[in-house]
């Protein structure tokens, strides 16, 4: 009967631990951003410098949020805007890349 003393901790997807993680909803908030305009502008050809570089910074972000995420929310989040940005930075890529089009 032990079982029935503990608050049951086990959720759903989006289980948190109650605590607040500024930080980490920072990284997730903006990752989700940078993913979402990387992966919207990578389907226009001309804008391929905004779609590599956000989706490059996105990625970035994204693997520091991992690191130092502590609850599946946060994960499952920042999963879904580091893969909007790899497409939208790997298309970018293939449209021209980081620098291209810059005449120098």
């Amino acid at each position: 009967m032990a079982q029935a003393m503990r608050p049951n901790t086990v959720g759903g997807l989006f289980a948190t631990d109650g605590k607040p993680h500024p930080r980490q909803d920072t990284l997730l908030a903006v990752t989700l951003v940078l993913g979402i305009t990387s992966f919207v502008t990578a389907m226009f050809h001309d804008l391929h410098l905004l779609s590599s570089w956000t989706g490059l910074v996105g990625l970035i972000t994204g693997a520091y949020g991992q690191w130092i995420s502590e609850t599946t929310r946060e994960r499952f989040g920042l999963i879904l805007g580091m893969g909007a940005a790899g497409v939208g930075f790997f298309l970018g890529m293939a449209h021209g890349g980081l620098f291209g089009g810059v005449v120098g």
